[in-house]
Formats: C-alpha cells, structure tokens, sequence
C-alpha cells in the first residue's frame, strides 16, 4: 500500500508539470495554429538560468525567480517578433521547421554557455519528508502540485475576465472577427508566447527540483507533447486534466513494469499513449473535432 501511495503522489506531481507545460503548447496552437517543437529546450534553459541566477549568481528565491519569469517572457516576445511573425500566411510546415531550428539552436546555446551536462538546483524546498498513511513523501511533490494548482487557478481568472486573456480566447476562435473589431492580433500572438515560455521555465523549475538538470529535460517537452495529444490540441480543461493521467501511466508502469521487462519502459509508456490515442481518438478527449469538406 505505501509503495502504491508513493506511486501516485509522484506520478501525479510530475504530471501536473507536464500539464503546465502542455498549457504553453496549447496556447501557442490556440492563438496562432503554431506547434512548438521548441518546447523541451525552453524549459532547459530556463531551468540552466535559474541555475544561474541561484547557485552562480547567489541571488535569493524572491529575486531569482522574478528574473527568470522575466527572461522566460523577453524569450518568448524574441521567438515570436523575430523568427515567426516574418512568416505570418506562410504554410504550416515552414512554421513547424522553424520551431525546430530554434530548438536546436536553444540547445547550443546552452552547451556554449554551461557544457557541463548535469547540475542541481539549490533546495528549494524544506527537507524533512511527509507521511501520508503508510507511504513516506519528500515535500518536493506536495510543493509541486500545490504551486501547479495554484497556477492553473490564475490562468483560469486571467482568461475568464482579463481583457488580453478574453482577446486571446477570442483570437483562437476567429481571427478575421478579433482584427474587425481593432484588436491587434500580432500583440496576441507575441502575448502567447509569453505566456508559453513562463509557464514553461515554471515547469522547468518544478521538474529540475525534483529531478536535477539535465538533457532529459527536453524529453520533458515531448513528453508534455503527449499530454497535449491525449487532451486536445485546443482544450486547456484536457490539458490540465491529461497531464495527471500521463504521470499516473508512467509512474504505476515504471513502478511495476520495470522488473519484469526493461528499466526504460517508463520514459516509453508517454508516447505508447500517443500512438494509442492517434488510432482510436485523434482529437484527444476534449480536443474539437473538426469536419472538413473535400
């Protein structure tokens, strides 16, 4: 029973992580019809700069955290201005390519700068161990979802009765209506990039306490991609909700699964739920369903 407990309360921890990095996938598609295949290197790097700013740098929490939300939003404002908006109308592949090259060149900027390969974050969170019934938790899970919960709840009020979030909202519904009625749709789409890249360095952050910093990091990304596929690729609520079943899989399966086949089974059990997901229901649980004539 404690292994079991143990079991859930991880796979639901890192799960949240992977919705709250899937939000930032879905905000992109929803706003502009773009998939960023750049995000694993985003949350690597944010997680490499707020390595930086705290154990290079020395900075307190109250201060490291601010910038590093502030060069997550200044990223994705950079991404959006200068790589994407010159291709505004071009075919969805070019997009799709561009995203991956800037991925990559992510990924050399950060060998340029840290070329060591692994580090740790300094603790972020207390030490001492939680018991819940049987089953003996470190705080970094229960702090994770808590700060992921918490999240969720602002975004959810910033869409529901922010003017931007509402403008975004109704960009992702119809373009040409959001532009007729004066409201600059470039604005919104560099607006959700900065909100992709913040909640992705968040992700970032909360995964690199539990696990340290390392390249895995943008197989995060991808696994986050996952969730976005199980959930719908325009649906927040499947999302948020599809993450916790993708951590659950992959916790349970590693758990248990691990000493009767290989000790990789856990990192492939994401993408099996792709594969499954794409036959039987290819717009997710909540994604929209969309009937195109030939």
């Amino acid at each position: 029973m404690a292994e079991l407990l143990q079991f859930v309360i991880t796979g639901l921890s890192v799960g949240m992580v992977y919705s709250l990095i899937a939000l930032g996938f879905v905000l992109v598609w929803k706003s502009s019809s773009v998939a960023n295949l750049a995000l694993g290197q985003i949350v690597l790097i944010s997680s490499w700069f707020t390595y930086s700013m705290l154990a290079q740098a020395e900075l307190p929490v109250y201060i490291a955290f601010p910038l590093v939300v502030l060069f997550a939003m200044f990223l994705g404002w950079v991404i959006e201005r200068f790589a994407l908006r010159p291709l505004i109308a071009q075919p969805i592949l070019s997009l799709i390519a561009v995203t991956l090259g800037i991925g990559y060149f992510i990924e050399g900027v950060i060998t340029f700068i840290w070329p060591w390969s692994v580090d740790a974050l300094p603790r972020l969170f207390p030490r001492e161990v939680i018991h819940i019934g049987p089953a003996v938790i470190s705080q970094e899970y229960v702090w994770v979802i808590v700060i992921c919960l918490v999240v969720f709840v602002l975004l959810t009020v910033f869409f529901r009765y922010h003017k931007m979030g509402i403008a975004m909202r109704a960009t992702a519904d119809d373009q040409m209506a959001v532009q007729a009625c004066g409201i600059p749709v470039t604005r919104v789409f560099s607006t959700s990039w900065m909100f992709a890249c913040c909640v992705a360095a968040i992700g970032g952050i909360l995964i690199s306490s539990i696990g340290g910093i390392t390249h895995g990091l943008v197989e995060t990304g991808l696994k986050a991609f996952s969730v976005v596929i199980l959930g719908g690729l325009d649906s927040f609520a499947g999302a948020i909700i599809a993450g916790p079943i993708i951590g659950l899989a992959e916790s349970l399966g590693g758990g248990y699964l691990t000493p009767y086949i290989w000790a990789g089974v856990k990192d492939i059990i994401p993408f099996v739920i792709i594969i499954i997901v794409m036959c039987i229901k290819p717009y997710g649980l909540f994604g929209e369903e969309r009937i195109e004539r030939i």
